[in-house]
């Protein structure tokens, strides 16, 4: 009896605990700027300019009336330069998923992607049938790398922050290692809050 009254207090205490919490859900699109750093916000905006300009440009038309044909992408390191942790997947995704929709250029996996993709072909010459086994050294080779930095510029006075956000983004002939397309998005935010340490 005793414990079935101790058990039935932490239950309702637990309970009690969660009453104030309150979850919203909200359109992806909708634009939220809490603590003033870089979100998905600025990830969506970054993809949507840097793509717009990236299919404006003349290397894609170039290099199909060279060789006959679109394009092959692979997406290298973005590097995160800036003072945040910053998931630079979240608008490479985009830029992939957009560029390859529109028909304009053909994508491979990443470095990484590749790696795992080889194990697997690897394994299979091991334990799949001759009829689905896929064969090694017959991948499509890239034409182009995407490489590119997030980087952040801080300022501070009397309870008010700006922050500077620079995104760069470069798309790379392989062979040659021409630099084919470049492209810049800048993102400044003003944080006030007063009597604020940041």
């Amino acid at each position: 009896m005793k414990k079935g009254l101790i058990l039935l207090l932490g239950v309702l205490l637990l309970a009690g605990c969660g009453g104030g919490k309150k979850v919203y859900r909200l359109d992806p699109e909708t634009q939220t700027d809490l603590s003033g750093r870089w979100n998905d916000t600025d990830a969506r905006l970054v993809a949507q300019e840097m793509i717009t300009d990236c299919v404006a440009r003349a290397w894609i038309t170039d290099f199909a009336a060279r060789a006959g044909k679109v394009p092959v992408v692979t997406v290298g390191t973005i590097r995160n330069m800036s003072s945040e942790h910053i998931d630079t997947e979240t608008f490479t995704t985009d830029f992939e998923r957009e560029l390859i929709n529109a028909g304009k250029v053909r994508f491979v996996a990443s470095r990484d992607q590749r790696q795992e993709i080889r194990d697997e072909r690897f394994e299979q010459q091991d334990f799949a049938s001759k009829e689905t086994m896929k064969q090694i050294r017959n991948e499509t080779g890239a034409d182009f790398i995407l490489l590119g930095s997030i980087k952040t510029i801080a300022d501070e006075a009397e309870g008010t922050k700006v922050m500077y956000y620079q995104t760069d983004l470069e798309m790379i002939d392989i062979e040659t290692t021409e630099k084919v397309w470049i492209g810049t998005k800048k993102i400044k935010k003003e944080i006030s809050k007063s009597k604020t340490k940041w």
